[in-house]
């Protein structure tokens, strides 16, 4: 008996090129999941469909701008003509806050948390300007969107589907308020994910969103090398286990969510070591 959870399904996992997205990719794989992995990044797309395929999984890699409505619905017909259907969707593609100026906030902000400062207003809304807070809606909203909605023309005819949002605590709660561009596009995906779940879910298609805590991404893990020992325990200090999760850490719960072994509609799961409780 075959006991691989994702055999002869196929995953779409956008963002796949490196970080979360690749982890994903590659537990789902060694569940025996067809792969389409689709990025902006070619380089790192190239050098992850290698590795996916070393370890024996049928993968088409896709460059995709997902923020284009059009370059997503060519990407899943594409993808429909190559393996005939997608049975899994994982919107993994996002923008983090990691600009030399957003990592000062952060910073800013975890300080005032953590250490005894007079109370005041950073003044980090009132100083965000236009072109600063419509960044984020392209690929951390809109995509969200695009890619369900061309996801949906395969699984509602054959009835069947998972779609696996990556959300963040950031849209949970105030944790990230030194991004309210990022903080408010994740919420959106949160919301995004209710609505849908119930929309869907006659279908037999079943949509829920992991909220990720810290995730030692190669970017967290750049900002963490750079910070200074004070502003890690800044940081650190707001999470009660005192450390983020590893990648694979949240690959393990996106398999589960695509298999066939749970009852999760609509739901919200935030591994995020005690930062929301």
């Amino acid at each position: 008996m075959n006991s691989k959870k994702l055999q002869g399904k196929t995953a779409l996992i956008t963002g796949g090129g490196r970080g979360l997205g690749l982890a994903i990719a590659e537990a789902m794989a060694h569940e025996g999941a067809r792969l389409v992995i689709c990025d902006i990044d070619t380089s790192t797309l190239e050098e992850s469909r290698q590795s996916l395929s070393g370890i024996g999984a049928e993968v088409l890699a896709l460059r995709c701008d997902v923020s284009d409505s059009a370059a997503v619905d060519a990407m899943f017909a594409q993808a429909g003509q190559h393996f005939g259907t997608i049975d899994i969707l994982v919107n993994n593609a996002g923008r983090m806050p990691t600009s030399p100026a957003e990592e000062d906030l952060r910073k800013k902000h975890y300080a005032y948390r953590t250490t005894p400062v007079p109370r005041q207003s950073l003044g980090i809304t009132s100083s965000l300007t236009d072109e600063d807070w419509l960044k984020w809606w392209g690929i951390n909203m809109h995509a969200v969107f695009y890619c369900t909605r061309a996801a949906l023309r395969f699984m509602e005819p054959q009835r069947s589907g998972k779609i696996i949002n990556i959300a963040s605590v950031a849209g949970m709660g105030a944790g990230s308020m030194h991004s309210p561009g990022y903080s408010a596009t994740k919420a959106g995906v949160i919301s995004l994910t209710k609505t849908t779940a119930f929309d869907v879910a006659g279908a037999n298609i079943y949509v829920n969103a992991i909220a990720c805590g810290g995730v030692l991404t190669p970017p967290m893990q750049a900002y963490l090398d750079g910070a200074t020992e004070e502003q890690r325990g800044n940081l650190f200090q707001l999470v009660p286990l005192g450390r983020f999760a590893e990648p694979k850490q949240y690959a393990s719960l996106a398999v589960y969510l695509a298999s066939d072994e749970h009852y999760f509609v609509g739901q919200i799961l935030s591994p995020n070591g005690g930062y929301v409780i």
